[in-house]
């Protein structure tokens, strides 16, 4: 009985976490078991989530499975992106150097600022009026 050989990698950004597991195979990407294309319709965000498959000339030669959940579709879109590069380092060592030099191994640490009182939000003040 031979098991299939699976690659993972954690992404995560902003309040997002994406698990993803990359096989070989042909090319089929599921997020949270619903194809790509369903998950996230805007084509601007899919490109950025295929940057790191790109870099590394492997777009045709997985299948990819990602869990993902918290935060909104761009976060996640980033989270997946962060995981993937992370799943393909595993998969190759000398991918590493080109998707580092890309940026796509750093986590992006920019978060949602906390509200302070006396505010309406983190930093946006109430309207002032003379009068």
């Amino acid at each position: 009985m031979a098991e299939e050989v699976q690659y993972r990698g954690t992404g995560r950004r902003k309040n997002s976490t994406a698990r993803v597991i990359l096989k070989p195979g042909s090319g089929n990407f599921t997020v949270n078991d619903r194809p790509l294309n369903d998950y996230i319709p805007s084509p601007s965000t899919r490109l950025d989530i295929f940057q790191p498959l790109e870099i590394t000339e492997s777009k045709e030669s997985f299948d990819i499975e990602v869990n993902v959940d918290g935060g909104g579709i761009t976060g996640q879109a980033g989270a997946i992106r962060h995981g993937l590069a992370r799943a393909l380092t595993e998969v190759n060592g000398d991918y590493r150097k080109p998707l580092k030099k890309a940026g796509m191994l750093t986590r992006d640490p920019r978060e949602k600022e906390r509200k302070k009182y006396g505010l309406r939000k983190a930093r946006r003040s109430p309207q002032f009026s003379k009068r």
